[in-house]
């Protein structure tokens, strides 16, 4: 299975679990939704701290409402009572959830203070402590009882919010991790995609757009968890989850205004870079004021929220007009950011209560666009890794076709008593050579203990071997048996034509005198091409055994062959895998793996012999410009050229890499630093003065910035030779371009 299907699969899981704990049913609630009454004020409180309309009876001043939250006649009030009459019910241990207060309330029931979370002071007012749920733990016989809340709020609503209900307190959690599973889920994939997406832009420097949207996941997936009403579970601290959910909140709009800024490059307008610095002014001084206690951070959301819409109006102006020019990618990505915000602002008109409450999927807005990154992501994984896939696929097929019949030619086989000792024999010579191949580092290392075995492996049938040499032609290189003079040739030529290649099944009557087994390896370097030829005269058997022990013979001999060519095959596949490990494939240069890797040696090398290592990087000038100008393929023709003159400029112990993009470095190991300044001069001079072409067309000619670091003479610490190159090169780019500079010390 193709590892981008196992990743997709892998995530259609996770979305599934997510989906299943987040259904109903996991915990029974008993909604409190009728009976409900309230009243606008504070209530007196008697002597010993009870208040007064607890105790007495005047229905007069309540007055009834369907839900309570933001009772009619506000009118700048920040006080108001809500009661209700509990409802029957059998529970073991009963509570009373609410799923949110503004801002702090107390609970009354049988004229004690059952319940308080905020702080009142002598004026009944308080500052806002957090937005968590609310366990009000019930007396078992609380049934047919009235329970009392007192609410202070200067926020702009006041009561109750969301949902209130009676449950067990075993199984209120239950009921919170389901209704909070979908937004657990949500938000550790969009922790993993922002994890993902940073490393992507670690690596990849000039693609700015990663780091965008690892930031718009990494703020989705805090946003997610702090709003969720799981993330108390994990920790009791309701204003620190409510501040990262504020930040969180209050900085998506600048992580989306970057995205679209690197989307739309020259063509972006100026008030989206604005929109990035006023989020980003917004959310920290709104942090920084409530941290201080300068102000409520409940009063930072109403003002965020109409800057909110006004910011998603700009960028909806600025990027629809533009939307067909954007690359494909980029527009399943607006697509999916443009879900997100209209989910956003629905859940901003539910929390300001111009919709009915009701839980607004916001966490499908994150699903969303976190699936349109990874399948964007898998889909440029395929691509690049389509060349390879497919040749491992080949490869895979043809070695099961070859073991299935291998297999199948043994199944049918039915040993005799006078061939069962010899077949034996062969077949653990035969295991034994294998396996010795399998050890050896590649082809040529492998024909050597090949060639030794094989007169042990065919005797006692006269034959010899004869390999395929760079000219083309077959030459005998061992022989075994009789006088091979007079029986094969010394040199078969180039052209196999004229052979006739004995295949399976065979039958004694038709069996040539001579017998030809081709050995094919799957490699770049045989083609279609055998690599050597297997020349067997046919067996002499007694004739009771002669029809069944030569087609068993020559099969053991076909199969044997067909190992030994699948054994070589993997050989040469783990060579050619090697090589292109450590190859770039465009430019034919050292990748940075293997730039690596050999730094790390000539290094040690370096500091046991103390002589000088000597380091160049350098990139082409206005590689973009270039690629945008004339396109990626015409991109792709200037690396090439660079990678060309790279190889005629340095020395043979001189390491040439393409360490990345456009960037590329050197290592030469004994070399002083005039020298390799020297060398690097010559370099740029050669790049300046070689055009590129592409379809016939003259593109014009190229530049490269260089820094150069040697150690020791203008770099002491080895660890610092990299930082000292690269720092030189970031100086030859500020002061024009176009130059060498070495590193100071």
């Amino acid at each position: 299975m193709h590892a981008s299907t196992c990743r997709i699969r892998f995530l259609l899981v996770i979305i599934a679990l997510g989906v299943c704990l987040s259904q109903p049913g996991f915990a029974a609630i008993q909604p409190v939704d009728e009976g409900w009454q309230y009243r606008w004020g504070d209530s007196p409180f008697l002597p010993d701290g009870t208040p007064l309309w607890i105790l007495e009876d005047s229905p007069q001043h309540w007055h009834d409402i369907g839900f309570p939250s933001n009772p009619p006649g506000r009118d700048g009030r920040e006080h108001a009572w809500f009661r209700v009459q509990l409802p029957e019910g059998s529970w073991y241990q009963p509570v009373l959830y609410v799923y949110s207060v503004d801002i702090i309330v107390q609970a009354w029931f049988r004229g004690e203070l059952l319940y308080q979370y905020g702080t009142f002071d002598q004026e009944g007012r308080g500052r806002f402590e957090g937005w968590p749920w609310h366990e009000i733990r019930l007396p078992e016989d609380y049934q047919g009882e009235t329970l009392y809340f007192r609410i202070f709020s200067n926020y702009t609503d006041i009561g109750l919010w969301g949902e209130v209900g009676i449950t067990d307190h075993a199984d209120l959690t239950v009921y919170l991790l389901g209704g909070a599973a979908e937004e657990l889920v949500v938000s550790a994939l969009s922790a993993l995609i922002a994890f993902l997406a940073l490393v992507f832009a670690v690596i990849q420097r000039g693609q700015r757009s990663f780091a965008s949207i690892a930031l718009f996941s990494f703020l989705t997936s805090v946003m997610l968890l702090a709003e969720s009403q799981a993330s108390l579970l994990i920790a009791y601290k309701p204003l620190l989850w409510d501040y990262l959910a504020a930040g969180s909140y209050y900085l998506i709009p600048m992580a989306l205004a970057l995205l679209l800024r690197q989307w739309l490059g020259a063509a972006r307008p100026v008030l989206i870079s604005w929109l990035v610095w006023i989020h980003l002014g917004l959310a920290v001084s709104a942090l920084a004021l409530a941290l201080v206690g300068a102000v409520d951070l409940s009063s930072t959301f109403p003002v965020f929220d109409v800057l909110l819409l006004v910011s998603l109006v700009v960028m909806a102006g600025a990027v629809l007009p533009r939307f067909r020019v954007l690359f494909g990618e980029q527009q399943v990505l607006v697509v999916a950011c443009g879900g997100l915000a209209v989910l956003l602002i629905v859940d901003m008109a539910v929390a300001h209560g111009f919709l009915p409450w009701g839980r607004v999927p916001v966490s499908w807005g994150a699903l969303g666009f976190s699936l349109a990154v990874v399948s964007i992501s898998v889909w440029h994984y395929g691509k690049t890794q389509k060349e390879l896939q497919q040749l491992n696929v080949r490869l895979e097929q043809k070695v099961r076709e070859r073991t299935a019949r291998a297999e199948s030619l043994a199944e049918r086989e039915v040993a005799r008593a006078r061939l069962l000792a010899l077949e034996s024999k062969k077949s653990q010579k035969l295991a034994d050579v294998i396996a010795a191949l399998q050890d050896c580092a590649g082809i040529e290392e492998a024909f050597e203990p090949l060639l030794r075995a094989m007169p042990e492996l065919y005797l006692p049938m006269t034959g010899c071997f004869y390999r395929r040499g760079i000219d083309g032609q077959y030459d005998r290189v061992v022989h075994w048996g009789g006088t091979p003079e007079d029986v094969f040739p010394a040199s078969l030529g180039a052209n196999l034509s004229v052979l006739t290649e004995t295949v399976l099944p065979v039958r004694s009557y038709d069996l040539p005198a001579q017998m030809c087994f081709f050995l094919r390896i799957e490699s770049a370097r045989s083609g279609n091409r055998p690599e050597g030829v297997l020349m067997l005269e046919r067996p002499d058997l007694p004739p009771v055994v002669k029809d069944y022990g030569i087609a068993r013979v020559i099969s053991w001999v076909y199969q044997s062959v067909e190992k030994i060519g699948i054994t070589l095959s993997g050989l040469a596949l783990r060579a050619e895998l090697q090589r292109f490990s450590y190859e770039d494939s465009l430019t034919g240069l050292k990748n940075r793996r293997y730039f690596d890797e050999l730094f790390r040696h000539e290094r040690e090398v370096s500091a046991r012999s103390d002589r000088p290592l000597c380091l160049l990087i350098f990139d082409i000038d206005h590689f973009k410009q270039f690629n945008d100008c004339h396109g990626h393929e015409a991109g792709d023709q200037a690396l090439r050229m660079v990678g060309d003159v790279l190889a005629t400029c340095f020395r043979g112990s001189d390491t040439v890499c393409r360490y990345g993009g456009e960037e590329f470095a050197v290592l030469m190991p004994g070399a002083s630093l005039d020298e390799a300044r020297q060398r690097a001069e010559q370099l740029r001079a050669a790049i300046s003065a070689e055009p590129v072409e592409h379809r016939g067309e003259n593109l014009g000619s190229l530049t490269i910035s260089a820094g150069i670091a040697c150690w020791r003479e203008n770099c002491p610490e080895f660890d610092e030779l990299f930082r000292a190159a690269d720092q030189a090169l970031y100086q030859a780019k500020e002061t024009g371009r176009n130059r060498v500079v070495a590193a100071t010390l």
